[in-house]
């Protein structure tokens, strides 16, 4: 319907439907029929999803296994090699290695890159925090690293700290979406493309995919310095063993 109709039919005027779509948060009309056709878009997911067809319990398994396995074969086709020795050799090289995630799958990946890395000899750290994110990018400096995790690439967070840390000479590094915005920005990137199941009660199978990546480039970091990594997975093995009976050899993202 166009402006003036509903304007008829609701017995108002027109400058009356213009200020209630103002009045809830858009520009004007044409913007509150945007944001309400994409908001039913969404909606619809979850109001219509039919479960009556969904495969038994004994089923569970065969079907979440499925999706992580095709997304690992389809994100492993879609890796460039020499993206990966990119990032390897900066990362390897970095004095000290910041990961930043926004959302709760891209800021558990950003945690667990962290938590891998640090056990390589390099001090890293992870952040979720968009102000946090921009303070601490401005204090970093050449020889520093900023890799930063989304499955998007557009959060102005990230944006925002990638230029911060580019102005003070830190290397920049993004694992996010092919084409996205914060890979025009970052000095390296590794972009993949995963279609999200339209089954909604599915895991999201892109949150391993980007996992799998992290722990290629914790290989890859670790081989070219063996005699540190080594070292130091000695000594965090010695440091737990009063805590646990295992004293077999671990790897290094246990």
């Amino acid at each position: 319907m166009r402006l003036s109709e509903i304007a008829e039919g609701a017995g108002v005027s027109v400058a009356t439907v213009n200020r209630l779509c103002q009045k809830v948060g858009c520009e004007g009309f044409k913007d509150f029929k945007i944001t309400l056709a994409q908001s039913v878009a969404v909606s619809l997911q979850y109001l219509d999803s039919d479960t009556a067809g969904e495969p038994p319990h004994d089923q569970l398994v065969t079907k979440v296994f499925s999706a992580l396995i095709d997304t690992l074969k389809l994100v492993r086709s879609q890796l460039e090699q020499s993206d990966i020795e990119a990032a390897v050799l900066e990362l390897s090289k970095a004095n000290r290695i910041v990961f930043f995630g926004v959302g709760g799958g891209s800021a558990n990946i950003a945690q667990e890159g962290a938590n891998r890395f640090f056990r390589l000899g390099i001090p890293s750290e992870a952040h979720s925090d968009g102000y946090f994110q921009r303070m601490l990018a401005s204090t970093l400096k050449k020889g520093d690293v900023l890799f930063a995790i989304s499955a998007s690439g557009s959060p102005n967070e990230l944006l925002d700290s990638v230029n911060a840390a580019q102005q003070y000479g830190a290397t920049t590094i993004c694992l996010t979406k092919t084409n996205s915005p914060i890979t025009k920005l970052c000095q390296h990137s590794m972009g993949i493309d995963v279609p999200e199941d339209q089954d909604i009660f599915k895991p999201t199978a892109s949150r391993l995919a980007y996992m799998a990546i992290i722990d290629v480039l914790a290989m890859g970091v670790a081989q070219t310095r063996p005699d540190v990594v080594k070292e130091n997975l000695r000594r965090i093995r010695t440091t737990l063993l009063p805590l646990s009976e295992d004293d077999g050899p671990k790897p290094i993202g246990d």
